[in-house]
């Protein structure tokens, strides 16, 4: 077996072998799909929007304005029990000038009186009461994430309203960063970035944040430059009430936010000057899945709902027409290619290979995949480090994670595959445990 491993990690042999054997054409075959047609062209489209806003950010003089609208927080509660309060308390010490009106729904109140408990006890220290109010609503009967938000959403009088998770908080310069971009009256909603919270608690969990900082505050970042940002998090978005009461409120079936980024987006075509920006300065902290195993069980209910939006619920609304040309490019290749096709092609390409060709081939072959993920990785959070991070001391701890994180976005990408077929037979969406089976499965089918 040693002969193999050296033969597998010497890439020039390889690349010699491979040469000689017509296998340059094979690698070509091989690889030129899945990453230099589809991966190298978006990940081209993020730099150079990175670029672009980072060379903004340096030459442009700070922007200051006296636009101060209310806003209201509603923040989703079911089982977070004491830990709501670092929420609120985040949400308290904002640096934002104007009036914070603070909506924790507590669902299911009636079995979840931890968290009422903990809500209801907060109180407003002597400083914050004159532009920061707290209003929570006890929602007794449990109806799930979009129920609380409506239910929220009924109850605010902030003319820009944020969807905000309870076990989530945020810096503190959180709100002015996002709140100014609604002084454009072009721009419906605003996404903001997410990072984790407990980082080193597992590998996991490490693997997350290096996830988290390349695919939503670098590569969101790159697109908002290019008005294509894909998706909205649920954890952290922030909209202009007239568009959320205009599109009926957050709908039913599933938890993702993806499902109101669309609905907002089918206006694009016909209002080309809308636009939803991305504030890579305004941060918002969520603990991730702590095992692996919680890890995949999370992106089970993720992916899962990702095809149940792109191809059952908004089937009709994804067309050039509805979203204009742009993003109508940028959701067929990086929703339903990438997220739904691709990880069958991983899965098919794996398995013919493993098949098909002899052992030392396999593994020098997958060397060579696995050494130009790297590269491409290791670019990407050097460029992150450089241009976006606010916190590049803190991120640069995550080099000696990098090596493992293709490995572990392999691992994911095939499971991503599971959690389709799982939502083609079974409509996995209907079994999210972000809202009873009996609020989802009384919903319209699609």
């Amino acid at each position: 077996m040693e002969p193999v491993l050296e033969q597998a990690l010497n890439l020039p042999l390889l690349l010699e072998q491979l040469r000689g054997e017509d296998g340059l054409a094979l690698l070509l075959l091989q690889l030129f799909p899945l990453f230099l047609v589809v991966e190298l062209p978006l990940t081209l489209v993020v730099v150079l929007g990175v670029l672009r806003w980072w060379i903004r950010e340096q030459t442009l003089p700070p922007r200051r304005s006296l636009y101060r609208p209310r806003v209201s927080c509603l923040i989703t509660c079911y089982s977070e029990g004491a830990d709501v309060r670092k929420t609120l308390e985040t949400l308290c010490e904002q640096t934002y000038p104007g009036e914070i009106e603070l909506i924790p729904v507590v669902d299911g109140a009636a079995a979840n009186q931890h968290t009422l408990a903990a809500v209801r006890g907060f109180e407003l220290r002597e400083e914050w009461r004159r532009t920061r109010r707290v209003r929570p609503i006890a929602k007794w009967q449990r109806g799930g994430r979009v129920s609380s938000l409506n239910a929220g959403l009924s109850m605010s009088t902030g003319s820009i309203v944020m969807a905000l998770d309870g076990d989530t908080s945020f810096d503190n310069t959180m709100v002015s960063a996002m709140v100014r971009h609604f002084e454009d009256p072009n721009v419906p909603a605003v996404a903001g970035s997410l990072r984790i919270r407990n980082t080193w608690t597992s590998l996991a969990t490490a693997l997350q944040a290096v996830e988290y900082l390349i695919s939503i505050q670098m590569a969101k970042t790159g697109l908002s430059e290019w008005n294509l940002v894909n998706n909205i998090s649920g954890a952290f978005g922030a909209f202009r009430r007239e568009i959320i009461e205009q599109l009926g409120g957050w709908d039913t079936h599933s938890a993702e936010d993806l499902d109101i980024t669309l609905r907002i987006k089918s206006y694009f075509g016909r209002h080309r000057q809308l636009r939803i920006p991305f504030e890579p300065r305004a941060i918002g902290h969520t603990d991730g899945p702590t095992s692996m195993v919680g890890l995949l069980k999370q992106r089970l209910r993720w992916d899962g709902d990702l095809l149940f939006l792109y191809a059952r619920k908004h089937s009709g609304s994804i067309a050039p027409r509805l979203m204009g040309w742009p993003n109508f490019l940028m959701t067929v290749i990086s929703g339903l290619f990438i997220q739904v096709v691709l990880p069958f092609i991983i899965v098919g390409y794996t398995a013919i290979t493993a098949i098909t060709l002899p052992w030392p081939t396999v593994l020098a072959l997958s060397v060579l995949v696995y050494v130009v993920y790297l590269v491409v990785l290791s670019l990407q959070f050097l460029l992150m480090l450089l241009l976006v991070s606010e916190r590049p001391q803190q991120d640069v701890r995550l080099i000696p994670i990098l090596p493992l994180f293709p490995i572990a976005m392999l691992l994911i990408r095939c499971w991503s595959a599971v959690a389709i077929l799982n939502e083609l037979w079974r409509r996995s969406h209907e079994e999210s445990s972000m809202a009873p089976w009996w609020v989802l499965r009384r919903a319209t089918r699609f």
